[in-house]
């Protein structure tokens, strides 16, 4: 049954891609070869094109048509400008998530399948007409037994099985993709199909949903310039998500807010902050802060709603994007390409004709005020810069850099006057002194400690292992040959690190040995030799660390 909706759901999938215009990619596929109707949907691929219709629009109305896997798909692609052109990420920004609302039978029936209770012993009342629909979910509004007004999220029915379906096809035509078509394997389309399948899971299940709305209330806790709508456990499962309803203004309704006696120039500023403090402070960042997202209630409080979609960051990685942007206030393009570097996994090529090129874009910027330079510009041309350079960024980047130009367009319609890169600025310098104060040198001398008896204590492991590959013959070296010189180099290396952690081994252990054989002469009543031996063994480990830490090589 299950093979059979998905053939179904493929036919539907290739049907809609013909009829916008598709049909000569999905030749190339060799459809017909996976599906029985492929061949005479792809022979009526003529009769049925919208060429004049821009490509991006034409992948958007698709992707509508398509249902909710493929708008969520469209949203996700949309914060990877690493994968797509600027012009389809442009097109991508405008799908909406919004959808027509199932019927109020269906909610119920899931609340009360989810939650195990009657609709009348949940609630004191349940409006039937949601307020809010979208592709996942719709929201109600409602009443509990104790008088507290409640928002309730219900999931869609069906809508697992559905992008269960979805996900699938999504696989197997990321596959045909990178086989068929040449030059596509570089994007690593299947790779982008497997971090899709993985946030889409994590926003269908309410109970993640709940937790990163408690995690960010603990961050902000005793904080009033933050509202968090508290949930309520007792009425939510990993499909229905109940919390506290808030009253409020859309951030962007600027009339409004000034007609309640709101300050919209204080709201642009209090966003970014609360924004920036997730980033650089927390590490932690509602990745999804559009205007529909966030409302404003008495005493300018803001208040972030939906919080299926969140970024993480490293504290390494909120150090080096904390430099990039102080980089770019210094206008100092050196900086920002060594950070890039750090950023970036894997070698760089072509470094010099990057740094010109990120000196050039720092040149025109360089006769611009800060408070006239905006965030969002700026690090959209960098993103061009690094796409064309085909960066692979660390995870989180680019939901970090929606979330500011997000944030930035925000404030700016709130106040004509605001700036990013002025509220980032101290956030930046902050983390970067901590990175390189004293305590950060401390954190770094006790972690490379732990290393060293860490590798004191595998050592003996590790050359025995190693002594009985030799002995059974089992050890293999695999490489590709281009060129003898530098294979011969790295297995000098190789050679050099094993004898040199032999000899340190031996070191440790024969001190060892004489410490406990008490052998004279002694100093303060222990063997000189033995502790003459613990304290070259401790220079030689240290020497080694920094000699890998900072030439890769002994």
């Amino acid at each position: 049954m299950r093979h059979y909706t998905q053939l179904s759901r493929y036919g539907e999938i290739v049907s809609v891609l013909v009829r916008y215009g598709f049909g000569d990619l999905l030749s190339r596929l060799d459809i017909h070869r996976y599906l029985q109707a492929g061949r005479k949907i792809l022979r009526i691929k003529s009769v049925e094109r919208i060429e004049r219709v821009p490509t991006g629009d034409r992948i958007c109305m698709a992707l509508e048509e398509l249902g909710p896997t493929f708008i969520k798909l469209g949203q996700f692609a949309a914060n990877r400008p690493d994968v797509f052109p600027f012009d389809l990420i442009a097109s991508l920004e405008r799908l909406q998530d919004s959808v027509s609302p199932f019927s109020s039978s269906q909610a119920v029936e899931t609340i009360e399948r989810d939650l195990k209770r009657p609709l009348a012993e949940l609630f004191d009342r349940f409006e039937e007409t949601p307020f809010a629909s979208a592709s996942i979910a719709q929201v109600h509004r409602a009443l509990l037994h104790d008088g507290s007004e409640v928002a309730v999220k219900v999931q869609r029915p069906y809508i697992e099985e559905l992008v269960t379906v979805d996900l699938s096809v999504m696989r197997h035509l990321a596959v045909l993709i990178e086989k068929h078509i040449e030059g596509m394997s570089i994007f690593n389309l299947r790779q982008l199909v497997e971090e899709f399948t993985g946030a889409i899971r994590k926003e269908m299940d309410f109970a993640v949903e709940a937790q990163h709305a408690e995690r960010f209330a603990a961050n902000f806790r005793g904080d009033p310039e933050l509202r968090i709508p508290a949930i309520r456990y007792s009425h939510s499962g990993s499909k229905v998500l109940t919390t506290e309803l808030i009253h409020g203004i859309k951030v962007t309704n600027v009339r409004e807010l000034v007609d309640a006696g709101l300050d919209p120039h204080e709201i642009a500023r209090r966003g970014a902050r609360i924004i920036l403090k997730q980033i650089f402070v927390d590490g932690f960042f509602h990745a999804d802060p559009h205007a529909g997202n966030i409302l404003i209630t008495a005493g300018n409080a803001v208040c972030f709603l939906d919080f299926g979609m969140v970024g993480t960051l490293t504290p390494g990685t909120r150090r080096l994007m904390s430099a990039v942007l102080l980089g770019v206030v210094r206008r100092d393009p050196e900086q920002v390409v060594r950070v890039l570097r750090e950023l970036t996994p894997g070698r760089l090529n072509r470094r010099e004709f990057l740094e010109y090129e990120i000196a050039e874009l720092m040149q025109e910027y360089a006769s611009r005020p800060i408070g006239a330079i905006r965030v969002g510009e700026l690090m959209r041309r960098l993103s061009g810069l690094m796409q064309s350079y085909r960066f692979k960024l660390v995870p989180g980047f680019y939901l970090l850099l929606k979330a500011l130009i997000t944030i930035e367009v925000i404030g700016c319609r709130l106040d004509p006057d605001f700036n990013l890169l002025e509220q980032i600025t101290p956030f930046a310098k902050r983390l970067v002194s901590q990175q390189q104060g004293a305590s950060a040198h401390a954190r770094e001398i006790s972690a490379a400690i732990a290393d060293i008896a860490s590798l004191a204590g595998d050592m003996p492991r590790e050359i025995r292992e190693t002594m009985h590959l030799l002995n059974s013959g089992s050890l293999g070296i695999e490489f590709e040959h281009r060129g003898l010189e530098p294979v011969l180099r790295k297995f000098e290396e190789f050679v050099n690190r094993l004898v040199y952690a032999l000899v340190l081994a031996a070191l440790i252990i024969g001190s060892s040995i004489v410490v406990l054989s008490n052998i004279p002469p002694k100093l303060y009543g222990l063997p000189v030799i033995g502790l003459a031996g613990f304290l070259a063994a401790g220079l030689m480990g240290f020497w080694l660390l920094i000699s890998i830490s900072r030439h890769r090589k002994i």
